[in-house]
């Protein structure tokens, strides 16, 4: 008895080869499958796609949030006692998983347009698994160390919403093709109308979410207010060491109008500069006083506090990655720099013709000066010569004992409280100066001060805010932006915005009736009419030993034992018998 066994040559696909290979380290043919892929690995799809979208979410986050990385450094450096910045890895690690996993989903989406199986490889799968822990753990370390940047999303929105609905609706289109193709299968599932309606929604959102949209730079252009004033903070922090004379100096060279201070009272009542409640960070305090390095800055005493230097650790923890754009000079002058007093950045500010904000730390109730710090502070401004109209004052205790200075405060407070306490300008964090309440102080003659402000995206949706003057770590960055990074009017937005809609739903309307008639017309074949014709072409040993595989598998799967299978070389097979092969 004869049985001819049909036989099929599979093509060479490389393309197909490598992304089952890479993806679920199928590299031969006989190992993928177009069968539906099981739950296990479209759960796995799922975990892969919500690592995707965390891991955008942080990367995001950390792209906004460079505006406040020295903050971020401060706070790190207050919990641990020990200074370094530690962006680094976690920018470092966030741009590596972030690759891997859009890797791995770009792989996943080809194999879902190819009709291949989801079977992600178990190493991958553990890969996948790490990214997304580290991910979570990063994120609730930052909202326990940081939990007050989570605002800057908000903030940021203002100037990349017109752009991200740009990049999220071309994204959602293009998707179209995917779920076209899934959704108008012959078979009807309770899943295929989930995902139909759950596209439709999240689809029709994006098309009127810029009805939420606050956006201060669509505007009209005539409307735009003068630029907002740089108020060098701590002078110029990334170019020299903070609250340093060499940095007010940087400060003024790189166009700022105003500086910024932090001050505290000696032990004999000399005010000086410094941000941190110790000397151990910006001084070297631990070689001159070993045993007080962790004392407060302000029991010292001006001999003492003026014996350290306040440069050196600069030039060796580089926190702004900028020494090495210094010159030998420059290098030779931070190096020697000692703390700074108050008198001496007035008469500064003075010489510039520019003005000074002051942030007055008040001493500790043991200290000697605890009840006379606002005179000792008044008497280094009536000493530096500076007129006490152009010296703004911000804390917001013994303000009656203070005449003549500016009133300021950190607080966000009414017109009526403003009125109340006498203040005539506000200092508030970027997070509190949302645009409605900015232009509620400047129409009641309350100038406004945002701080801190460092990245040309955010000085720029202030400066269309009609912000007056802004506090700056970088005022170098903030002189090159002469103009606001972008400014668009109203109906030019929505021409844009209506276009792009249009345009999305014409290309999903097409897609879906393409995917419709394609699906109409590969049902219309009937499989008993397609035949498998046999390959003319010479038969190589790799399709031979295909040959014998197949004809192996017939013989096991059923064939007695007793029956011979003769197939004809001139047909392109080989002859065989009981107990033998032969050719």
């Amino acid at each position: 008895m004869v049985k001819h066994q049909p036989l099929q040559v599979y093509e060479k696909q490389v393309f197909v080869s490598f992304v089952t290979g890479i993806y679920g380290c199928r590299w031969k043919r006989y190992q993928r499958s177009q069968d539906d892929s099981s739950r296990w690995e479209c759960t796995w799809f799922i975990i892969l796609c919500g690592s995707f979208l965390l891991l955008l979410f942080w990367i995001y986050f950390w792209l906004v949030a460079q505006n406040d990385f020295n903050d971020f450094n401060w706070s790190v450096y207050n919990r641990s006692g020990e200074w370094s910045d530690e962006t680094i890895p976690i920018l470092a690690s966030t741009t590596v998983g972030f690759s891997y996993v859009t890797f791995l989903l770009i792989l996943a989406l080809f194999h879902i347009s190819l009709g291949q199986q989801l079977n992600l490889y178990w190493v991958h799968k553990i890969g996948v698994l790490a990214t997304l822990l580290t991910t979570i753990s990063g994120v609730v370390s930052v909202d326990d160390i940081w939990g007050d940047e989570w605002d800057i999303l908000l903030v940021s929105l203002q100037s990349t919403a017109p752009f991200l609905h740009i990049g999220a609706l071309a994204t959602f289109t293009a998707l179209s093709w995917l779920v076209a193709g899934y959704v108008v299968r012959k078979e009807r599932s309770t899943l295929q109308v989930t995902v139909l309606v759950m596209y439709i929604i999240i689809l029709l959102a994006l098309y009127l979410a810029p009805l939420s949209f606050t956006c201060p730079c669509i505007m009209d252009r005539h409307s735009l207010k003068p630029r907002p004033d740089i108020i060098g903070r701590r002078g110029a922090p990334m170019l020299a060491p903070e609250n340093t004379m060499v940095s007010f100096n940087r400060a003024l060279q790189h166009g700022a109008s105003s500086l910024e201070a932090d001050v505290a009272i000696s032990v004999d009542g000399i005010p000086f500069l410094m941000r941190d409640r110790t000397l151990r960070r910006t001084t070297d305090v631990s070689k001159v006083f070993p045993g007080r390095q962790y004392e407060d800055a302000s029991f010292f005493n001006w001999t003492e506090i003026r014996s350290l230097n306040a440069g050196q650790w600069f030039l060796e923890s580089d926190p702004y990655w900028t020494v090495d754009t210094l010159t030998a000079r420059d290098r030779s002058r931070i190096g020697n720099q000692t703390v700074c007093s108050l008198v001496e950045m007035l008469r500064l500010a003075a010489r510039a013709n520019s003005s000074a904000l002051l942030n007055v730390h008040k001493p500790p109730p043991e200290h000697p000066r605890h009840r006379s710090w606002f005179m000792d502070t008044l008497w280094a401004v009536q000493k530096a010569g500076i007129s006490q109209k152009r010296v703004t004052w911000t804390p917001d205790t013994d303000r009656g004992k203070v005449r003549g200075l500016q009133q300021s405060t950190n607080e966000k407070l009414s017109v009526a409280e403003i009125r109340q306490r006498g203040i005539t300008s506000l200092t508030l964090h970027y997070s509190k100066a949302n645009h409605k309440d900015i232009q509620e102080y400047l129409t009641n003659n309350v100038s406004v001060t945002v701080y801190p402000v460092n990245e040309p995206w955010l000085y720029s949706i202030l400066w269309c805010s009609g912000v007056p003057s802004v506090s700056s770590d970088a005022p170098q960055v903030l002189r090159k932006v002469p103009y606001p990074i972008w400014l668009m009017s109203q109906n030019a937005y929505n021409f844009i915005w209506i276009t792009s809609d249009l345009v999305s739903l014409a290309i999903v309307i097409g897609i879906f009736c393409f995917q419709k008639w394609r699906m109409s017309g590969m049902q219309t074949y009937n499989p008993e009419q397609i035949m498998l014709s046999a390959v003319t072409r010479r038969a190589s040993r790799d399709v031979n030993i295909m040959k014998e595989k197949l004809i192996f598998s017939e013989l096991n799967n059923g064939l007695n034992s007793s029956e011979e299978l003769s197939l004809y070389p001139e047909n392109g097979y080989a002859r065989y018998s009981h107990g033998g092969l032969s050719r």
